[in-house]
């Protein structure tokens, strides 16, 4: 298989208006004629499926929740990025690419994130027309704010919210679209297959989680915009119900699945409690604007913050990245966490945190202004911990938070099966090994508003045929297997819950695929991984029948694939042996920090599929730096 990115000729700043330009177009009377399914109902789905239905394509939009305004967009907290240099302070188009490659540890498509960058800046003006509530400054300008990775504030932010207000933006579009005819919605619908016709995408098999029954739907082209799968790791900061399913099961169809062991370890949310939670707690990394993160410098200090001085306190982040101090960025400051933790500096009933301190901002702004700023999420972690965040430091520790790797796309994002189009995280394209703060909702809704639905159209502009029946042979013999993967659940009637394998499964993951890894740990996880997958299929649990509401069966059905993707994610990971961004490999360390390969390693993994338990086919795509010379990565 030849990977061929597509991308453009030309200067780079050029690229996307000529492409724009070059594509074929679909006049208004053809749009109708076509019919596209999105898949996921988040920033990046909502976005796609409203902006295609306001062109007047006829568009399905399926999620897995109650409301596309569930999807797990809404958790999101910070803000989003844009190089709109409000605050005049030297930010550019070029300089948000700049930091982007660099934050991504130079394992990303320079031609990509460019276009990102160009585009940031019109989401702001769309949103703001949309009456997202951004902050604002005392003159009516939006306001703005830092995150890591950066020396300018570009984040624009709706107080703690950010994800919210923006979903909420693009679900009233997404509604409009929805009354006016152009959008069909289907919740509380999960996809389980994706279905090829004359080797395209044509459509998906779904089931309805409500009354189990299992139904094909036929289109001109796939869109998947179904997040990211960091529930691998069982704990982390997303939602119960965030999965792998929809993108593996297009892996399974032929779609390559790119750099699955790039994971990011979020190092500001709240630290595990004990061995019955089930999921883990973000807080907005805009908290190191104003908190210091510090631990006790002597191991085993086990006194209150308060009674700690300063004199005996280690602003480790200040200390070792002068020039970006707590803003270092997201996998730089989540491994020194854990080198501080595993010191035997951790704080806490557990000793598993640092402290995130709000003293000296408090003291020098006012309670008012940090309240201001962060009240609700002071509040959210008041109410999980019992602590009160203006009288003494949060405690935070690092936890499974976003993905990089996802299904490969060209520039176009078209996954390797031709009609397939990926959006948001559920594809690698725009990260490389490790995502800036408040990148990722800026990625999301420029797929969906402004890339997208250009590229969709020079994809459909050659579809002349229309949309094929459902009721062809092709989606009987998909619904089939389907069917038949789910009476396989249900007919192993063993003793253990499919939650019991999922926990297994996560420990294996995060202890040698985790924020550290070494090639001893990942062929252990591999054996591992093979031998509870085999368990599972002999134990796991599965009551109730699939002609129903049964919340086990889902979960099973994703637990199972989760059995399948993580071998893939440790693969990937022994294979790029190198330390970069997020994966950072034991052996390829100097003085702590990650050292890159990029003789040997400087492309993207796009692995394939070639069966259950069998190696898969890895393809590469080599990274060309024109424009952003590989260098170390230094944030001191």
């Amino acid at each position: 298989m030849q990977l061929d990115s597509k991308i453009p000729e030309g200067p780079i700043q050029d690229k996307w208006d000529k492409h724009r330009f070059d594509m074929k177009l679909v006049n208004p009377a053809n749009k109708r004629k076509h019919t596209v399914i999105v898949v996921g109902s988040g920033l990046a789905g909502a976005s796609a499926a409203a902006t295609m239905g306001e062109l007047g394509y006829e568009v399905k939009c399926f999620c897995f929740q109650d409301s596309p305004r569930r999807a797990h967009s809404i958790a999101a907290q910070g803000g989003i990025n844009a190089a709109k240099n409000y605050q005049n302070d030297g930010d550019s188009i070029y300089r948000l690419f700049y930091d982007t490659v660099k934050g991504g540890d130079f394992r990303s498509r320079e031609a990509n994130v460019y276009r990102l960058a160009q585009v940031s800046v019109e989401i702001i003006d769309q949103c703001a027309a949309q009456g997202v509530p951004f902050a604002r400054e005392y003159g009516g300008q939006l306001g703005n704010r830092s995150f890591g990775g950066a020396q300018v504030s570009r984040t624009f932010y709706a107080r703690g919210q950010t994800g919210q207000q923006l979903l909420l933006g693009a679900y009233q579009a997404l509604a409009k679209q929805i009354g006016e005819g152009k959008v069909e919605m289907f919740t509380r619908t999960e996809m389980l297959d994706l279905v090829l016709v004359d080797g395209q995408a044509k459509g998906v098999v779904v089931r309805n989680l409500v009354t189990g029954d299992v139904t094909s739907h036929s289109a001109d082209a796939v869109v998947l915009a179904t997040g990211g799968y960091s529930n691998v790791f069982y704990l982390s900061t997303n939602a119960k119900g965030c999965n792998v399913t929809a993108a593996w099961r297009a892996h399974r169809r032929g779609a390559l699945m790119a750099n699955p062991c790039y994971t990011q370890i979020h190092p500001t949310c709240i630290p595990q409690s004990g061995d019955y939670q089930s999921k883990l707690t973000l807080m907005s990394e805009s908290l190191r604007n104003d908190g210091r993160i510090w631990v006790p410098q002597e191991p085993g200090d086990s006194r209150v913050a308060g009674s700690i001085p300063e004199t005996e306190r280690d602003y480790y982040l200040e200390r070792i990245y002068p020039s970006f101090g707590n803003l270092a960025p997201r996998d730089v400051s989540s491994r020194r966490a854990k080198e501080a933790v595993d010191m035997g500096k951790g704080v806490g009933p557990q000793a598993n945190g640092v402290y995130l301190d709000f003293k000296d901002a408090i003291g020098r702004l006012g309670q008012d202004t940090i309240a201001e700023r962060y009240g609700n999420l002071f509040d959210m972690y008041q109410q999980i911990t019992g602590e009160n965040p203006y009288q003494v430091p949060m405690r935070i520790y690092p936890a499974p938070h976003y993905t990089m790797g996802g299904l490969w796309v060209d520039y176009n994002l078209e996954s390797t099966i031709p009609g397939l189009f990926v959006v948001g995280e559920a594809n690698f394209s725009d990260h490389g090994a490790n995502r800036l703060g408040a990148s990722a909702l800026m990625q999301g809704l420029a797929d969906g508003y402004f890339v997208l639905p250009y590229t969709i159209g020079n994809y459909l502009a050659t579809q002349k045929d229309g949309a094929p029946s459902a009721d062809s042979s092709e989606f009987k013999e998909v619904e089939r297997e389907v069917n038949e993967k789910t009476q396989k659940l249900l007919n192993v009637d063993g003793k253990r819950t499919a939650e019991w394998f999922h926990r297994e499964l996560g420990k294996i993951v995060w202890d040698k695929c985790g924020m550290a890894r070494n090639e001893a740990g990942l062929n252990q996880a591999l054996e591992e991984i093979r031998n509870l997958r085999g368990e599972f299929w002999k134990d796991v649990r599965v009551p109730g029948s699939g002609k129903d509401f049964n919340q086990t069966l889902e979960h099973a059905g994703r637990v199972a694939d989760f059995l399948e993707f993580a071998e893939l994610m440790c693969e990937d990971a022994l294979q790029r042996d190198e330390s970069c961004g997020g994966h950072f490999r034991e052996e390829h360390q100097v003085d702590g920090e990650a050292k890159r390969n990029d003789e040997d390693f400087a492309y993207v993994a796009a692995w394939e599929f070639k069966g259950v338990g069998e190696k898969p086919e890895l393809h590469k795509e080599n990274l060309e730096f024109e424009n952003v010379h590989l260098a170390v990565r230094s944030y001191k």
